[in-house]
């Protein structure tokens, strides 16, 4: 069974059937920048101001690549569901193409997809096909679905237990140089705070260590044009400490999301 639901800018689709989640949203756009003096942002927002959202210039489709999450992190709800494996590569396609038709828009400005819903997509191989065969759609003369721009982002916890952690990040990347445009294929990691001891408390312990991370993108290819993205879910008490911030993550490879962190602790919510 499937239902939908309707938001402010798109659907959420839940498929009880497949135990897959998906959704697609308008994209409110990015003119003004959180005064960031480590960043080079220096210029305070007195206000911002409200615009209409047209789906046309920017389709945000956000993707499960799992069937619930073996992450088992404190601010997500998908450990109520459990664990039962990974989206096939049919199933990954079924969720990006539905939320394209459910959209109404086959010809747009830009399409970016999320692998960001439920699941830890790098225990997931498939992500990396769907986002290679995705690309090859949007790049073939005949297809009625037409892009100018495409950009799919991986969303990774940098799971301890995932021993192909480092190949699937390598792939990603090696990928999108060749089929992710100018841009390359996205990458965001999920940092939350800099506090090492809250940080395996959000994460249940299941995530890397800060400086094994920043071992991990010191590896990591230069990206094409985007950055790599850290988020962090900030509260008061989140540690964005500059010193820390720069020992870790090189200002050349990195840029920093803050996301707000919802008052009742659960930042992923899913409905199935």
């Amino acid at each position: 069974m499937r239902t939908i639901t309707q938001t402010h800018t798109g659907k959420i689709i839940s498929d009880t059937d497949l135990c897959l989640e998906y959704l697609y949203v308008g994209d409110y756009g990015k003119e003004n920048n959180i005064k960031a003096d480590f960043l080079g942002y220096t210029k305070r927002i007195d206000k911002v101001e409200h615009k209409p959202v047209n789906i046309k210039e920017k389709l945000v489709v956000t993707v499960s690549s799992q069937k619930g999450c073996p992450m088992n992190c404190n601010f997500c709800d998908c450990p109520k569901l459990g664990f039962h494996g990974n989206a096939t590569t049919a199933e990954l396609l079924s969720e990006i193409m539905s939320a394209i038709s459910l959209s109404g828009i086959h010809n747009g400005a830009r399409l970016n997809v999320h692998y960001a819903r439920m699941g830890e997509p790098t225990f997931n191989p498939n992500v990396i096909t769907s986002a290679r065969l995705i690309a090859r759609l949007l790049q073939d003369r005949n297809s009625d679905i037409k892009f100018d721009t495409y950009h799919p982002v991986v969303s990774t916890m940098m799971p301890k237990a995932n021993k192909n952690l480092k190949e699937f990040l390598r792939q990603w990347v090696s990928t999108g140089a060749v089929y992710g445009g100018e841009d390359g294929f996205g990458l965001q990691f999920s940092i939350n705070t800099l506090d090492e001891a809250a940080r395996n408390e959000m994460f249940r312990g299941h995530s890397l260590s800060l400086q094994e991370i920043s071992n991990i993108i010191k590896e990591l290819p230069a990206p094409k044009k985007r950055k790599y993205t850290l988020n962090f879910a900030v509260t008061s008490k989140n540690n964005l400490d500059v010193d820390l911030m720069n020992k870790y993550f090189d200002k050349e490879k990195c840029i920093v999301k803050i996301t707000p962190y919802p008052r009742n602790g659960r930042g992923r919510q899913r409905r199935l």
